[in-house]
This record gives structure tokens, sequence and C-alpha cells, in this order.
């Protein structure tokens, strides 16, 4: 894909949602943290189901690693991965207290050293909590990036080096948004809603599909 197209795509994507927003719920650098961590193989739905009533009761790392592993258990049972992912946030609440002060570091490396915290959930935590230019390449966008051909690649970081490198610097702080709205509503994995995209005519999938006549 050339620049050029690839830049109208951005635009289009822009002017559609100028402010585009994650779909978790939170108000804190260290609740997005805890929410992007419970969000692996899990809908932002039901992640939100659970934050909504832990939130209100624990929402800094004391008050989560007070709760206990099987304390936290009970707040996000019904998220999938739910025994592991408790571990993983009591140790990284541990770590947050001890080794940072209880404040969410605005660092990547400092970041993928806390339990359950790979690079792709860094990123968001510092594109959305810190505004961040980075962009977290997940499953959606992965795949939007090469249906459509804007930045290809055979593994998600070969995408992210790609979009890094594409993207201008003005569309870099929502273009994660942007993607990853699309491959979650519209270029769906199974059955991509084409003759719905907001930009089929730019885009460079052979095989689109289109709403029967």
């Amino acid at each position: 894909m050339n620049k050029d197209k690839r830049r109208i795509i951005l635009e289009r994507l822009r002017d559609n949602n100028p402010h585009p927003e994650t779909e978790l719920n939170f108000s804190s650098a260290f609740e997005l943290l805890v929410a992007v961590t419970l969000s692996a193989q899990a809908t932002d739905v039901s992640v939100n189901k659970a934050t909504n009533k832990l939130f209100p009761v624990a929402n800094t790392p004391q008050a989560i690693f007070d709760l206990g592993v099987e304390g936290l258990k009970t707040y996000i049972k019904t998220i999938g991965l739910y025994n592991t992912k408790a571990s993983n946030v009591i140790k990284a609440c541990q770590i947050l207290l001890e080794k940072h002060n209880g404040i969410v570091p605005e660092d990547l490396d400092a970041l993928v050293e806390l339990p359950g915290v790979g690079r792709k959930t860094a990123n968001v935590v510092l594109n959305t909590a810190f505004g961040w230019p980075t962009i977290a390449v997940d499953t959606h966008i992965f795949r939007v990036s090469n249906r459509t051909k804007l930045a290809m690649g055979k593994n998600v970081d070969q995408v992210e080096a790609k979009l890094l490198k594409v993207v201008p610097a003005e569309f870099k702080v929502d273009v994660h948004h942007w993607l990853i709205l699309l491959g979650r509503y519209t270029c769906i994995a199974r059955k991509p809603r084409c003759g719905s995209c907001l930009i089929e005519d730019l885009c460079e999938y052979k095989d689109k599909i289109y709403p029967e006549e």
C-alpha cells in the first residue's frame, strides 16, 4: 500500500472518530493496568462487569494486594483464566509497592517486568494512560493491518514495527484505537462486513464479502 492511500485511510478513521477511547472502564493508570491484564483472552464487556465491582472496593496496588489471591478471585471468577490472572495481579501489585512506591511506572521495560504484563499490555498502558505514541498490536489489529495491507507482517512484532514506521506522527496516538474498533466491529475474523466498512474502497483485501443483494 502506498503512503498516499495509507494517509487517506488514517484521515478517514480520524474524521469518523476524532477522540477514540478504550472500551475498558478505568479512572487511573493502575486501574487500566489491571483491566488490560484481565482482558487477555477475554472480552472488554466481561472485564468491565468484574472491575465495576472490584474497583469500588479496591483500586490501588495496596488495596488489591490486601485482598490476596483468593479475595481477588471472588471478583474476577467470571473472566477466563482467572486463577492465573489473580496470581499475576497480586504479584504485580507487590512489585509496584516494593519497587515503584505503588505507582505505575511510565516505562516500557519496567512494565513488562510485571507478571502478566507483556509488550502489548505495556504499550496499551503507555498509550492510553500516558499518551505515548505506542501501537499495541493485538489479534484485531494484526488481522486488519494484514488484511487491508496497511502494514503487513508475519507476527505482531513485525506489524507493530511496520505501523510505527509508516504511520505519520499525527496519527500514532490514536491509530491503535481506530484499528482495534475496526477489527472488533467491522473487519471481523470470519466474515468481514465489507459493505459497511468506512475504508472499503481503499482496502486492498482481495476477498471482500458483501451482503447478498
